[in-house]
């Protein structure tokens, strides 16, 4: 289903126009109201009025995470106070956080956006939605509640946490749509399975799975433990929150970005250069319609890669792949680049193990190590030590054989690997910087 057929099917020469005059109109706005970019666009020597084709959306400077935490915490904001109905922020575990404002028509819009984000992953009106995202501070439940509503499906608000509860009220309200982070909605599988309900028996027909990365293979894991399809979509707070990018569910090949709201660019990561359609690199965004917090070409550290084919949904919206990692927190083990996502892909393809993992960085004798922590399934709980060594040799030899990079793999007992309600933290770092 489209939600929105006039803006997510508009050929392609009238989308750039639209968004040639909404980038000129943010340009001259942020100009004259944030002074981060008055300064930013005097040091670059360019002025608003330079803007006369969408490709001089690369003469604009760079906003980087540092730069609102510089201007903590409304410094960044492009409307009065006054006019601003909501505040949000990050969680700031890695420093200050980054506050993000919307006025009315933000929320709107963000309601709008949601409901295209629900509409393209197979929601509609009539659904009932399990929106187990955190509500709060994080975007993540506010937004997919909205939208869920402005697309005219029932919403249970039921947040994270409590989950006993949680698989009480899915088997009593029977909901048809879950929204949860992916790692989360395996952890509903388990206990759901500790009390002694089979998950696939309720009433769930697509689940909307995004907040942290996960794979093709977490997705089949997903699928036949939840017998449900499950839909990746993207988004982050800075930019609107979720909503920027979304599968849609006739093909699921790539997640088609709202383009009329949002300009995607791939740079590369270590030059700031852009490159071309294919080529993976980092992710940019510059949005195009916010009022109380736009953005210039913002990195989000995401790297990933845009698509212009056709899909056969309709949509003449770009694409963009799968999240493969970050730039930001890429692990460096003895030279060799190496992201979390990429072991998993691994692990998930590995028999005999769950789909919850740790990775523990440390350094000994002035040595990189890592060692990979993860459950083994119930069936193989069992096995004889020796089986079990063997196992791990195995995926030893995968991982290495795939990264060049040696580690040690220890399976772990199942449900030892603390579960999140929210984003998994994937990544124990022990080295002293």
């Amino acid at each position: 289903m489209i939600y929105d057929e006039e803006f997510e099917t508009l050929p392609r020469e009238a989308l750039e126009a639209i968004q040639l005059k909404r980038l000129q109109d943010l340009a001259e706005r942020v100009y004259a109201t944030v002074p981060f970019y008055k300064k930013a666009f005097d040091e670059k020597g360019v002025k608003p009025g330079d803007i006369k084709h969408l490709e001089d959306l690369h003469k604009l400077p760079f906003t980087m995470k540092q730069d609102l935490r510089d201007n903590y915490p409304f410094g960044m904001f492009a409307s009065p106070m006054e006019t601003v109905v909501r505040i949000h922020a990050s969680s700031g575990t890695t420093g200050k956080p980054t506050v993000v404002g919307y006025t009315r028509r933000d929320i709107n819009t963000w309601a709008e956006l949601m409901a295209r984000t629900l509409a393209a992953a197979g929601a509609h009106k009539g659904d009932i939605v399990h929106n187990a995202y955190g509500y709060g501070l994080f975007t993540g439940g506010l937004g997919f509640h909205y939208g869920a509503e402005r697309l005219g499906a029932s919403v249970i608000p039921v947040s994270g946490g409590n989950t006993k509860r949680q698989i009480l009220l899915m088997r009593d309200f029977g909901p048809t749509v879950l929204t949860a982070t992916p790692s989360y909605s395996l952890h509903l599988c388990d206990v759901a399975a500790d009390e002694g309900l089979d998950f696939r028996s309720l009433n769930f027909r697509i689940g909307v799975f995004g907040a942290e990365p996960w794979t093709e293979n977490m997705r089949k894991e997903i699928e036949n433990k939840l017998g449900l399809e499950a839909m990746d979509i993207y988004g982050l707070s800075e930019i609107i929150g979720p909503g920027v990018s979304v599968e849609c569910i006739e093909a699921k090949n790539g997640l088609h970005i709202f383009e009329d709201h949002f300009i995607p660019e791939i740079i590369d990561p270590a030059t700031g250069e852009p490159l071309g359609y294919g080529k993976i690199g980092e992710l940019v965004f510059t949005t195009l319609t916010k009022q109380a917090f736009p953005l210039i070409r913002y990195r989000t550290r995401d790297l990933s890669v845009l698509y212009r084919e056709p899909c056969r949904c309709g949509r003449t919206l770009v694409r963009m792949g799968r999240i493969t990692g970050r730039s930001d927190d890429m692990l460096i083990i003895r030279g060799v680049n190496v992201f979390p996502s990429q072991i998993e892909s691994v692990l998930m393809a590995s028999e005999g193990v769950a789909p919850h993992y740790v990775l523990v960085v440390d350094r000994k004798d002035r040595m990189d190590t890592l060692e990979v922590q993860v459950e083994i399934s119930e069936e193989v709980f069992s096995d004889a030590v020796k089986d079990l060594q063997q196992r791990e040799k195995r995926i030893e030899k995968d991982i290495k054989d795939l990264l060049g990079v040696s580690c040690k793999v220890r399976l772990v007992e199942p449900k030892t690997i603390q579960r999140s309600q929210g984003k998994a933290q994937r990544v124990i770092d022990k080295r002293q910087p």
